[in-house]
């Protein structure tokens, strides 16, 4: 099994075309295919995708609660402006809700959450390391899912995975001002290599403070390239 199956393996079962839509909405904003304020048409979406108009609706619509799509008057569907207030608004949330998530780990954590925690951190050094960033972004994901299992907080379950792709769109953001993706994978490398050796040792302040402290220092560095 590949590095990519491991990453991206999370059950046999079909996915509908809703979902196909969404995921492959969320890759083309998240990417930044579609820019922040491009307009979404659905005859245009459809075409492009080649999947019908109501999966197409549904996908959108999910996403809007997200907060990656508004819907305007007059304007209809367009991708979620990249202004200095909105950011600010996802990494002031983002501190709170995963500093939270990563010193209740800290304290909650079984053996297999921490083994699985391990694998997937030992997983993303290795993505980076091949300039895979299709893996590294699918091991991210399930390490912030991880993260809120280990927490043993439903609510918390349920909102990291939520705003993941809120903070993966900055990530690209920082990466294509950069000109290269590999050195910001590199710094969330050491961010997650340092949690998980915090969750594994049970110390919650460390945890905290190294997620808080990665979080603002991207906070800064996207701020002085809006």
């Amino acid at each position: 099994m590949t590095l990519t199956d491991l990453s991206t393996k999370k059950n046999d079962t079909p996915v509908s075309f809703a979902e196909k839509a969404y995921q492959l909405l969320i890759r083309m904003i998240t990417r930044l295919e579609l820019a922040p304020g491009t307009v979404l048409v659905e005859k245009d979406l459809m075409a492009e995708l080649e999947i019908g108009r109501t999966p197409i609706r549904e996908a959108l619509q999910r996403i809007a609660k997200e907060g990656l799509i508004q819907h305007l008057p007059n304007r209809g569907m367009l991708v979620s402006d990249l202004g200095a207030s909105d950011v600010q608004s996802i990494y002031e949330f983002r501190s709170l809700i995963q500093g939270a998530a990563v010193r209740l780990a800290a304290v909650r954590a079984t053996q297999e959450d921490k083994n699985n925690l391990k694998a997937l951190d030992d997983m993303l050094e290795q993505a980076t390391s091949e300039f895979d960033i299709d893996s590294f972004v699918a091991l991210d994901w399930r390490f912030y899912e991880a993260i809120g299992r280990a927490s043993k907080n439903i609510y918390l379950q349920e909102t990291l995975p939520r705003i993941f792709n809120l903070h993966l769109r900055l990530w690209f953001y920082i990466s294509s001002k950069t000109g290269i993706w590999h050195p910001v994978a590199r710094s969330h490398n050491n961010m997650t290599s340092g949690v998980v050796d915090a969750i594994l040792a049970g110390l919650p302040d460390k945890a905290e403070e190294i997620m808080t402290s990665h979080i603002t220092s991207r906070h800064k560095e996207i701020k002085a390239m809006l």
